[in-house]
């Protein structure tokens, strides 16, 4: 059974802080040192420094040069304490949550979901289920920086199977919401914290037959579970923070990501056989550059192709599937007709020859959110050939999640991220 429960939370005092849209930050996995002065120039008490504390031998706002960055983490959530920017809840509480976006394509949507804590299952339980291979390096770092802190810093964005957001929404009405903040890209997040104790039971017995789909924060999960057998015993460690968005919401978006590779414009020999191994395993048809997006296209493995040789744009479509089936004999139907699978077996893996390792540290690989990313970075010279995927069905994402199969890294993209900073879960 999923356990679902409210959470005496620790959360920002907005009198004394200005505004959520000051303090709260993206998830720290996609903050780099620009955006990060940047959050801390709009509040002195931004998520930001907490949940990406400075690396050694910087000076940070409420720690001494040279301090350790996770102590120094822990050190600004006391001082933010003992100034009355943090407060902590004495009573639990589920928390609704909206958010309004456009996404990459342009397309405006509305996605809604609560925040909550959840007992931390081992995946082998079926409860809560993981797509994608995770990196040891990032699990160190959260593990480090939940052992200073004890805090849960940043929600991990989960799917659930049965949808949370009806038994809220009478709740939220037409009520201004406790807090709300404009991210970079124009998303609109609004939350209001749920008091009522007989909605926070008729969540818990309706979430206690869902299953929970990891969306975003594989790493924070894993790391939950590395921290609570670490402290063992029952308490608070045994769950994690957790926005919970249904599977059937019709605000929920899966984008693609789209693969870059480096390392064939000054290679020749390299560039022929890619294509000459892309032509026999595809056919290739030329298209105009601005339908290089094989969104809408049907068939398994189909893709759009644009290179820096070339300067123009192809649609690949598989011929046969009798390579890559044999190729993955044993793995689930879904994975072998994910695109993000195809392409990196038979093309990735195949043709250009990355190794495991290659694409876990991003050597000749990179990867970008839109079309328009990807040319760009195609005709600037910073990557040689952009294959351009199409959004994974949200059935396909629950049948590779229900097997034993884990995506490549970066199959999905669930889009808007959740922030952090709206509310975080003490662990002690």
């Amino acid at each position: 059974m999923a356990e679902v429960l409210p959470l005496k939370a620790l959360h920002y005092d907005l009198d004394a802080v200005g505004s959520l849209q000051d303090v709260v930050a993206p998830p720290y996995d996609v903050i780099d040192t620009a955006t990060r002065a940047e959050l801390l120039e709009r509040s002195p008490y931004n998520a930001v420094a907490i949940d990406l504390p400075k690396p050694y031998g910087e000076t940070g706002p409420q720690a001494e040069d040279g301090e350790d960055p996770y102590a120094q983490a822990a050190r600004a959530i006391h001082a933010w304490k003992q100034a009355g920017a943090l407060v902590a809840d004495s009573e639990p509480s589920i928390w609704a949550m909206e958010q309004e976006y456009s996404g990459p394509d342009g397309s405006a949507h509305t996605r809604h979901g609560i925040l909550a804590r959840v007992r931390v299952e081992d995946f082998d339980t079926g409860q809560v289920l993981p797509h994608e291979r995770t990196l040891p390096g990032p699990k160190q770092d959260r593990l480090e920086l939940m052992r200073a802190t004890r805090c849960n810093l940043s929600p991990i964005f989960s799917l659930s199977t049965l949808d949370p957001w009806p038994l809220v929404e009478r709740e939220v009405g037409f009520d201004e919401p406790w807090g709300e903040a404009t991210d970079a890209s124009g998303t609109v997040t609004r939350i209001w914290r749920i008091d009522d104790p007989g909605i926070h039971d008729e969540l818990t017995a309706l979430l206690a037959d869902a299953q929970l789909l990891i969306a975003d924060g594989h790493h924070r999960y894993e790391t939950a579970i590395a921290y609570r057998d670490e402290i063992g015993g029952e308490g608070d460690h045994n769950y994690t923070l957790m926005a919970l968005t249904g599977l059937d919401d019709p605000g929920l978006s899966i984008f693609p990501t789209h693969r870059l590779l480096s390392g064939f414009a000054g290679d020749p020999e390299r560039q022929q056989r890619l294509g000459e191994g892309l032509r026999e395993l595809f056919e290739v048809t030329e298209v105009e550059t601005d339908r290089v997006d094989p969104l809408g296209e049907d068939g398994v493995g189909v893709f759009g192709l644009y290179d820096s040789h070339h300067k123009r744009a192809f649609r690949l479509r598989l011929k046969d599937t009798a390579e890559l089936d044999r190729l993955l004999e044993g793995m689930p139907e879904a994975y072998r007709r994910l695109d993000a699978a195809i392409l990196e077996t038979l093309v990735l893996k195949g043709i250009a020859g990355l190794s495991e390792d290659d694409i876990l540290a991003k050597r000749g690989i990179g990867y970008a959110k839109s079309v328009e990313d990807s040319l760009r970075l195609i005709d600037d010279g910073t990557y040689d050939v952009a294959f351009v995927l199409r959004p994974i069905p949200v059935d396909q994402t629950k049948a590779i999640c229900e097997s034993d199969a884990n995506m490549p890294p970066k199959s999905t993209y669930f889009y808007p991220k959740v922030l952090t900073g709206l509310v975080f879960n003490p662990l002690a």
